[in-house]
């Protein structure tokens, strides 16, 4: 395995993972590869042997206690010969002695387990196709008049640690469309669209309770132009999955959300949609 060499992708070529991503029918975002590349610049990995690129992995540091791993892949053809194990323990080696998150898939649960990870609860993908709502409710507005300090300050909610960078860069990507809810002048809900390769994706989806994610949900919906959507919701928050099965989503896809160590407590019950299985 000598033959393996890894290295950091840089910035322009974050749009490696995420095509290998789309073959593998993860079904990344338009923009996710400018977005993702914002918070670590140094968190992306390949390996390639004799300049042939055979593997990819992420583990973006986004302080000095988190960090999240996403885009394991290893092609086929080269699978099962120890590759994707050297380039593992690069990623876990980059991310020192912070807390690690990942989205991982339910079979390989047991093998993360071997590197010290441990489930904290199911993400469902919900998916269909859902008729674009002709009229969105009245009092939701665009995401980008909302002060973005209000904003941050409620994604610290759901996240483990700041992302000020990549939260600016999400909500104004090309394609992006963000929106919000008030509710006695406080940030009630908010939420993200995104144009994928394959229709739409909602996340993140934040609310203080599933009558808001609901009418921030429809605004979102008023952007998909009636084709399908995902939505990628919390096990553990039954209003979210309520929600999903209302609008008639089906699961298509489970992850096992799992950590390296504890994490600060976290509002699951305000998160209606993860923002990415890949960054967290």
């Amino acid at each position: 395995m000598s033959d393996l060499q890894i290295r950091n992708l840089r910035p322009g070529e974050i749009s490696i993972a995420v095509d290998w991503a789309a073959a593998e029918g993860w079904n990344p975002g338009l923009s996710d590869a400018a977005c993702f590349a914002i918070p670590d610049g140094e968190g992306f990995f390949i390996g390639e042997i004799d300049g042939e690129r055979v593997a990819t992995v992420s583990c973006v540091n986004y302080d000095d206690r988190f960090a999240f791993l996403g885009f394991y892949i290893v092609r086929s053809g080269f699978r099962g010969r120890g590759y994707g194990l050297r380039i593992w323990n690069a990623a876990i080696a980059h991310a020192g002695p912070r807390v690690i998150g990942l989205d991982g898939v339910v079979a390989q649960q047991d093998n993360y387990k071997k590197s010290g990870f441990e489930l904290a609860y199911a993400n469902i993908r919900y998916g269909g196709t859902v008729a674009a709502p002709p009229n969105p409710p009245a009092d939701v507005v665009a995401l980008d008049t909302i002060p973005f300090a209000r904003v941050e300050a409620d994604d610290a909610t759901v996240f483990p640690a700041p992302r000020s960078a990549f939260l600016r860069a999400w909500i104004k990507a090309p394609g992006h469309v963000g929106r919000a809810l008030l509710r006695d002048g406080r940030l009630a809900a908010w939420g993200v669209i995104r144009p994928c390769r394959n229709g739409y994706k909602i996340g993140p989806l934040v609310a203080d309770d599933r009558a808001s994610a609901g009418k921030v949900m429809q605004a979102l919906l008023a952007s998909s132009g009636g084709r399908e959507v995902f939505l990628d919701v919390p096990a553990v928050n039954r209003e979210a999955v309520a929600l999903a099965e209302a609008l008639g989503l089906k699961p298509v896809f489970e992850t096992a959300r799992m950590y390296t160590g504890p994490i600060p407590p976290l509002r699951v019950d305000r998160l209606f949609g993860v923002t990415s299985f890949e960054l967290g």
